[in-house]
């Protein structure tokens, strides 16, 4: 049996995720793609827009032909016919001509630009009074200038956001190709702990890990499957395990993480088929006692029972190895971060990475970080906080008015 709390920094924790592939991917209707993380690179096949198009309504005009005009000295052009949308136009401008034209229209051979018709007046059915000089390429969109033939337009690895589907649509992308949500197994373990619709007696507690887990493993792409509660039983407890490795990616046992009399869990990895502990023991508060196994080529956590202590490590720890097995690339795996202050002086030890919960309070123009202390315990304090402040394991504590960065939560 590995030493209880040989802790292993969380640099060191993060490198074990390279032993973990991610899963594979499939093809889905565009529609049903935004949020999924795409498993190819797509590049345009066609220049986007394909033809100039104005970005105002107004008149297609040869730039050269309104320069120098003003309110005093207006140019006077010709009116050659209409440009309808969604069509080609039929017909070619000279110098000195211009026609009507809706924003996304086709501009006509012959024009580079938009004059606004706000700064026109017609005179009669065929003239008009332009009042400002307008540039070639204003109020147009050019041939290719949002994205070019041939262009890398999204890569491997990145989530699909509804712009990236937007895009997608613009190029004719009926379906795509992407990265399968990986399935966490989610395991709660204790005799203390009972079904939530169960009432507890002294000494029980509800079974909480499960459902705020499942939304964390929701919120980070993966599909959340409860497999109850199993009790202080070795052969329990190896069954479930054995069962959820053959229907999941990856396993969140909470619970049974810390030493015990009644812990069977790093027994359990230990005896399991082609299993291997990596970590018992982070170096960070709360979650110090956290186990990460490589069983059978999954990743496999033991979380700390307390559910703030769980819910911090799955935020910090394990949601990255969750994007990662769900195929997101590293840049996009980097955590957005919030900036703010701190409101006042908070401690920590040194020789651990220490997450604190915060309250975010809007100062003026920047955000005031207010720090939420409790024991893991209290579910309380997860539910006021906005999100997390870390404490870096060479630091003692921080001042009030420090600048801080805040992991949303």
């Amino acid at each position: 049996m590995l030493e209880f709390f040989k802790v292993t920094d969380l640099a060191s924790v993060f490198k074990n995720a390279e032993a973990f592939t991610p899963v594979d991917a499939e093809t889905v209707p565009l529609p049903e793609s935004c949020g999924r993380v795409l498993a190819e690179t797509i590049s345009a096949d066609r220049d986007l827009p394909e033809f100039l198009r104005a970005t105002m309504d107004g008149y297609a005009v040869k730039a050269s032909a309104t320069f120098g005009a003003s309110d005093g000295s207006p140019a006077y052009l010709t009116v050659k016919g209409t440009v309808s949308m969604g069509q080609t136009p039929t017909f070619s401008i000279a110098h000195g001509e211009v026609c009507r034209i809706s924003t996304g229209g086709m501009l006509p051979e012959g024009t580079d630009s938009v004059v606004m018709i706000e700064h026109t007046e017609m005179l009669d059915d065929t003239t008009i009074e332009v009042y400002r000089s307008v540039a070639p390429g204003q109020h147009v969109v050019e041939v290719g200038e949002d994205f070019r033939r041939g262009q890398v337009i999204l890569e491997a690895g990145q989530y699909l956001r509804p712009q990236e589907t937007g895009l997608l649509a613009a190029f004719g992308q009926q379906s795509v190709r992407v990265f399968r949500r990986p399935t966490i197994a989610i395991i709660s373990t204790g005799d203390e702990v009972v079904p939530i619709d169960s009432t507890p007696v002294q000494g029980q507690i509800r079974d909480v890990n499960s459902y705020s887990l499942s939304g964390q493993v929701l919120a980070a792409g993966g599909i959340p499957v409860r497999y109850g509660i199993v009790r202080d039983n070795y052969e329990a407890l190896y069954a479930t395990c054995r069962d959820a490795l053959t229907g999941s990616d990856m396993i969140l046992l909470s619970g049974g993480s810390s030493v015990g009399v009644r812990d069977f869990t790093i027994d359990v990895l230990t005896q399991l088929p082609d299993s291997r502990i990596l970590v018992h023991g982070i170096s960070i508060s709360p979650g110090k006692p956290t186990i990460l196994a490589n069983t059978q080529k999954k990743a496999v956590w033991g979380l700390p029972g307390h559910v703030v202590s769980a819910m911090v490590v799955f935020k910090v720890v394990v949601q990255p190895f969750i994007e990662h097995v769900a195929g997101l690339s590293p840049s996009q795996r980097q955590a957005f971060r919030i900036p703010a202050r701190l409101s006042r002086n908070i401690g920590s030890a040194q020789g651990r990475t220490d997450f604190i919960r915060v309250r975010l309070t809007r100062d003026n123009d920047e955000y005031r970080a207010e720090p939420i202390l409790g024991k893991s315990g209290l579910l309380n304090t997860m539910v006021m906080a906005d999100g997390l402040i870390e404490i870096d394991v060479n630091t003692e504590g921080l001042d009030a008015g420090a600048e801080v960065a805040v992991i949303p939560l």
